[in-house]
């Protein structure tokens, strides 16, 4: 039952957390670029993403950025590429793409990191408007394009998303890329409205394309089993994807956001094959039985209750939908009852995560906006194109509270968001973000008081399971919360994210257990953990503390 609540506490009041632009200052320079002429080609509004990811295994996360290419009729000296920055610490970041070989010049979309062949590194995997690449990491701060041995390429499909998932529980962590539309640059950007200005197309009036799912053989290769185990689907038009295990039955389910047709929720029946219930489950469309613009997308325990939720982003004039799981196999849209529907019906949002900024044991959100259309003011009076990034705070009371006035001076300006990835940077204890803006500088948002509570970090070693643990679920509990979260890659829009998990302590000082659930059903528990540690579990063996670099 969920309860409006009559009093509640003002953001401003509760806010104690202020996010910082340091991008500039820690020498990251990068700009996007869409290689828009002018000709207003659909593919340019969509922009790209980023992941963390601490590539030469030093302990500090370190940042790919996703760039596109020039289109027709685009000029440039400098034509537009992929970077990957090394963080140095208290120096800052370096552009190390040049030496890590990783400078791709395609038309970029998103990217995912894990270690896909289980030898201790991450790899890294990008993708594009036309064929995608699989970088695997070489362990000497390079890396080598494997793609095309790897099997891995996906044609010339339009992908967006991706995610690193091991569904069959084999120890091999399988890939699952979703792509968006059949379409081509030949005959677009001849758009006109009733009055006879050009405009941009839409998804509507493209042809949606099936996702891919290829299975991980173990020897470098991989295997496109997207028909053989039931996630062939080309009616999805899909941008985002989430994996994890939302109906607890220790097998990792995979649901996909669409843009205006209905999301995917592909529930994993344990013989190695998938089936969709995402209308079944009430997660296909929002409460009005519209299929909505999904982009971006995430599974978290909003409300503590140990089953995963749905957070989806989408259009404007739609609101961003938050899907309450019944723990019956059955979602409820409570976008509107948790106070989230008013501040995001005229926005549009892209990257999003839940997530823990003030570390009070209540998970919160983050949504990048920005609107598709750089024409749309003229069109509207209501729509903005370069919008407000805003950041929701969990009360653990069933609602939220918008708190982006609140958080720091770049909550008020606007920009036109897309791919956001999370992680803690300068290892401080706290959840930062980087945002990719289109046609604009990106931002580092470092997270200035989350570690005022406390907290506990988490990273998992996989032994018979994926060696980063991807798919283990991870319950903390102190004497004022039970938390859940999983090792999950994807999520958020185009996006990789930390793999290690960061658990908010609030005021208590110690967690009673700290309870790991393998990939494979193997359990293994912790008790009294004092707070304010970085943990590594590795599976079936002891448990490290490490010292975190600064």
């Amino acid at each position: 039952m969920f309860v409006l609540h009559a009093f509640v506490i003002s953001p401003r009041a509760r806010m104690t957390v202020q996010f910082v632009d340091v991008a500039e200052a820690l020498g990251i320079t990068f700009k996007h670029v869409n290689g828009k002429s002018g000709r207003l080609y659909y593919l340019e509004t969509m922009g790209s993403g980023a992941a963390f990811l601490d590539y030469d295994n030093d302990a500090d996360l370190d940042l790919y950025i996703v760039n596109s290419a020039p289109l027709p009729g685009f000029v440039t000296d400098t034509p537009p590429t992929n970077v990957l920055y090394r963080n140095d610490g208290h120096e800052g970041f370096t552009d190390v793409t040049a030496k890590a070989n990783v400078g791709h010049f395609g038309y970029g979309m998103g990217c995912g990191t894990a270690d896909y062949d289980n030898d201790g590194d991450p790899d890294l995997y990008v993708t594009n408007f036309g064929e995608n690449v699989l970088y695997r990491n070489n362990a000497d701060g390079t890396f080598t394009d494997v793609t095309t041995r790897a099997g891995v390429g996906n044609g010339e499909k339009w992908s967006s998303s991706c995610a690193f998932v091991d569904y069959d529980h084999d120890g091999n962590l399988d890939l699952y890329v979703v792509n968006y539309l059949n379409y081509t640059i030949v005959g677009d950007g001849e758009w006109y409205d009733t009055s006879g200005r050009r405009i941009y197309s839409n998804p509507r009036v493209y042809e949606g394309v099936s996702d891919t799912l290829y299975k991980n053989n173990g020897d470098g290769t991989f295997t496109d089993v997207t028909q053989r185990v039931g996630v062939y689907n080309d009616g999805g038009k899909g941008l985002g994807v989430i994996c994890g295990d939302y109906d607890n039955d220790g097998r990792i389910d995979i649901y996909v956001a669409n843009d205006t047709t209905p999301n995917f929720l592909y529930r994993n029946m344990g013989d190695g094959t998938f089936m969709d219930l995402g209308v079944i489950a009430g997660a296909a469309y929002n409460e009005d039985g519209i299929a909505e613009g999904g982009m971006g997308v995430d599974f978290g325990d909003y409300n503590n209750d140990g089953f995963l939720d749905i957070f989806v982003t989408n259009f404007s004039r739609e609101t961003n939908t938050l899907y309450h799981n019944n723990s019956n196999g059955i979602f409820t849209d409570v976008t509107y009852v948790t106070h989230l529907g008013d501040p995001s019906f005229l926005k549009l949002g892209f990257g999003t995560k839940f997530f823990d900024a003030d570390n009070d044991g209540n998970l919160d959100l983050f949504v990048a906006n920005g609107h598709v259309y750089s024409t749309v003011e003229s069109q509207s009076d209501a729509l903005e194109y370069a919008q407000i990034d805003q950041l929701f705070l969990g009360t653990g009371k069933s609602f939220f509270l918008d708190a982006s006035e609140a958080a720091g001076a770049y909550f008020v300006m606007k920009q036109v968001g897309r791919g956001a990835a999370f992680g803690d940077y300068d290892n401080d204890g706290d959840t930062d973000i980087f945002v990719v803006n289109l046609n604009q500088k990106a931002v580092l948002l470092r997270n200035d008081g989350g570690n005022r509570n406390n907290w506990l970090m988490i990273k998992t070693v996989g032994v018979k399971s994926n060696r980063d643990g991807v798919g283990a679920r991870v319950k903390v509990v102190t004497r004022s919360h039970t938390q859940i979260r999983e090792v999950q890659t994807g999520s958020s829009y185009l996006s990789g994210h930390d793999l290690r998990l960061i658990f908010g302590l609030g005021v208590e000082t110690k967690a009673e257990t700290v309870e790991i659930t393998w990939p494979n059903g193997s359990k293994q528990a912790i008790a009294d953990v004092e707070s304010n540690q970085f943990l590594i579990i590795t599976e079936g063996g002891g448990v490290n503390t490490q010292q975190l670099s600064k």
